[in-house]
């Protein structure tokens, strides 16, 4: 049970998506996890009910529905330190009041803690973190309106940079799929323009709709591979996105049939504030029925379940979110 201060509140868990980032942590592959640091707790995009609340937390109020909490690492009796992997696969998380601390002590999670609306469903809840990641990532990569972007990827990530860039006003958009079955997914999704690698190789296809090629290649899923064709496939001066996560930390890209001006962008670890400031227009797009949670859903399991959970999302069984829900 973790401890708060009077500027944060404890939070019950009440469900958490899985992410490819615990994926990675997993196969002891994450940025910043060493050997070291294992054991981890895992999970970052949870929703919980606030049960306590410190004596001058004003944001918050006992009861209130709230997203990313975190756990923080925990020191055992027997010498065991288990690190947070921000730990909200726990049963209880911590929120910090950001009007409590004040911006020059306040924690970075702080600014995209809130409060969510009560007609949401708890199960669905957790894909907010997702989308609100992913459309912060889409301003930060700055993806003008006009411009032709092929995605590689065709998971809840991928999905959610589609829609949300399609909301964003961006409509040229291509995207990379390895079946029949993902190519129907991405029609579903409102996309017209499909590669499908069971009907020839990527360059070639994409060759004859650019010709010139195209100004970004978006890495949804975070793999070498991916990063080393896309390369091959952007117009000069073209930009190679990557928000996905590569294994390990070390890259080999090979340029030789890169066009002759090229940039590569990474995003990681996408900034609190500006994910916290996505938050009302993701809510007002849902409000609309612009976004559909459960278009991002694929499976949701009970926390009794939560090993076959992982062992399905990491044999590639689920196809978009998997949701695990605390009873």
């Amino acid at each position: 049970m973790p401890t708060i201060t009077t500027k944060q509140a404890l939070v019950k868990t009440l469900a958490c998506g899985i992410c490819g980032t615990d994926a990675t942590i997993i196969k002891g592959g994450f940025k910043g996890f060493k050997a070291s640091s294992y054991p981890i707790m895992l999970g970052h995009e949870a929703v919980g009910r606030v049960e306590k609340i410190g004596a001058e937390v004003v944001s918050y109020k006992e009861g209130d529905i709230v997203i990313l909490p975190f756990a923080p690492t925990v020191h055992l009796d027997d010498g065991t330190i288990v690190t947070s992997g921000w730990g909200a696969f726990s049963e209880f998380g911590v929120i910090d009041d950001q009007q409590a601390h004040g911006d020059d002590e306040c924690s970075e999670v702080a600014y995209a803690q809130q409060v969510l609306p009560a007609n949401l469903l708890i199960e669905e809840a957790p894909i907010l973190v997702t989308l609100r990641e992913v459309y912060s990532t889409i301003q930060y990569f700055d993806i003008k309106k006009g411009a032709t972007v092929l995605v590689y990827g065709s998971g809840p990530v991928a999905l959610a940079f589609i829609k949300l860039m399609q909301l964003s006003g961006i409509e040229s958009i291509a995207v990379v799929v390895r079946n029949g079955a993902k190519e129907e997914l991405m029609r579903k999704f409102g996309v017209a323009t499909i590669i499908n690698t069971e009907n020839g190789t990527v360059k070639e296809q994409i060759q004859k709709i650019y010709p010139n090629g195209v100004e970004y290649v978006l890495d949804a899923v975070g793999n070498e591979r991916i990063l080393n064709e896309g390369l091959t496939l952007l117009k000069d001066r073209g930009e190679l996105l990557c928000y996905g996560v590569p294994k390990g930390n070390q890259l080999y890209l090979d340029y030789e049939e890169a066009p002759g001006n090229w940039k590569i962008n990474f995003q990681q670890m996408p900034y609190k504030n500006e994910e916290g400031a996505c938050h009302e227009k993701v809510l007002q797009w849902i409000d609309e029925g612009r976004l559909v949670l459960r278009d991002f859903l694929s499976d949701v399991y009970s926390f009794e379940n939560i090993m076959q959970a992982l062992e399905d999302y990491l044999s590639g069984k689920t196809e978009r979110k998997v949701v695990i829900v605390y009873g």
